[in-house]
């Protein structure tokens, strides 16, 4: 078994902070078994997560997987009252988190001064997607501990680890020529299609522009709803769709409101396929579909939404996504260059637990206001386009657990 990062995966360590983190939430009503959360804990560290990523020694070179040489700890916070949960689950979030020197993901425990507990795990996308955190929650939960021995830090003499990487370049050049080839002739297609723009309309929205400081940590605003899982199915078949197709609806609408929409006015939507198969090693095994569609009929028509999903995910089997053939060009890029890769986004997301859904949206909007309230405000408007009825906060009847993984699905505005 290969230790050489998948590209993808690559891609997402140089991306830094920008790769973003998983985070999974478990609100209790009762008192939290401690020894067993330790327990949980104990079998994290020893599970498909436990793994960092050891730089190549070549600049340009691919990087490799690592066994840790750091333990993690679990966090039993000092208790605080239910409602400062968000606020809490917030400060888990922005923990520095770091794939190459550790921690790559961090447990965590609030207990609740009127009884109850709220549990925190978050985890660097260079680590894992949402089906393999599901996947090492699951098996830690089991008492599972992965099989995979990965080669020790530094366990490669230099002159070693420059034989072998320059090897593996090697082994790269031919889909680094097939990628330059295909950098070139989509340059090419988006200079005729801005020629063609230009001289069909003069009114063209501005691109959106780049985060100002590239180095500078961005806060991103949330927002999460809970509501009912059969109101929500109803009125996804009312309108013609399923769960995955009014999400991404809701996403539409909520991508026009905060003004994410091309000239034309219509959304781009990127929709996550996963093709994680047994034993994939792979942190990130997703490749995005994309579809293009106008938000203002998704309220009362979800078929134009449906139909061009169907047809996306037919045309996914039957033609290789263009961006994979890119890839190897991403450890030839200059770090400034992959740090301006980084503009804007619109993320929304959702899972089922019991009878209710969970909607939550992360956005950032550079040069606009950007604000938990604001973004709140937004998707609670969005969800009532679809006349659904939607309540925020942590109270739970007995037990409730969300994670990212159980998501219906989960789509990217572009």
């Amino acid at each position: 078994m290969s230790s050489v990062l998948d590209l993808v995966d690559q891609t997402f360590f140089r991306l830094g902070q920008a790769a973003g983190v998983g985070q999974c939430v478990w609100v209790y009503n009762r008192p939290v078994d401690i020894d067993g959360l330790r327990r949980f804990h104990q079998h994290l560290e020893r599970g498909r997560l436990a793994r960092r990523i050891e730089r190549s020694p070549l600049p340009f070179g691919r990087h490799r997987w690592v066994s840790p040489r750091d333990r993690h700890h679990l966090e039993i916070a000092t208790p605080r009252p239910r409602e400062d949960f968000d606020a809490w689950l917030g400060e888990q979030a922005n923990i520095p988190l770091d794939a190459e020197h550790g921690p790559g993901w961090h447990l965590a425990m609030l207990p609740f001064t009127d009884g109850g507990a709220g549990v925190s795990f978050v985890v660097t996308h260079c680590l894992t997607d949402g089906i393999g955190g599901c996947l090492a929650l699951v098996e830690a939960a089991c008492g599972y501990d992965h099989t995979i021995n990965w080669p020790a830090a530094g366990s490669r003499p230099r002159w070693r680890a420059l034989r072998e990487d320059a090897r593996q370049t090697a082994r790269d050049i031919p889909g680094i020529r097939r990628a330059l080839v295909a950098a070139a002739a989509a340059a090419r297609s988006a200079r005729r299609h801005r020629r063609t723009a230009r001289s069909a309309s003069s009114a063209l929205s501005n691109p959106p522009a780049l985060i100002a400081g590239a180095d500078e940590l961005v806060t991103l605003p949330t927002a999460a709803f809970f509501l009912d899982a059969d109101e929500w199915d109803a009125r996804a078949q009312s309108l013609g769709g399923t769960s995955n197709t009014l999400l991404a609806g809701l996403a539409a609408r909520l991508a026009q409101r905060v003004g994410r929409v091309a000239a034309d006015g219509s959304v781009a939507l990127a929709i996550p396929v996963n093709e994680r198969t047994a034993d994939d090693t792979r942190a990130n095994a997703v490749t995005m579909v994309d579809i293009t569609v106008s938000p203002a009929p998704a309220t009362t028509d979800l078929r134009e939404i449906r139909d061009a999903t169907k047809q996306a995910l037919i045309r996914h089997r039957e033609v290789p996504d263009e961006r994979r053939t890119l890839l190897p060009l991403v450890p030839l890029l200059p770090q400034r260059l992959i740090k301006r890769m980084v503009g804007g986004l619109l993320v929304v997301q959702s899972a089922r637990v019991g009878r209710q859904v969970f909607v939550s949206a992360l956005a950032y909007q550079p040069d606009h206001p950007n604000s938990n309230g604001e973004l709140r405000q937004q998707v609670s408007s969005a969800l009532g386009d679809f006349s659904l009825t939607a309540w925020a906060g942590w109270g739970c009847p007995e037990l409730a657990s969300v994670t990212a993984a159980q998501a219906d699905s989960y789509n990217s505005i572009t």
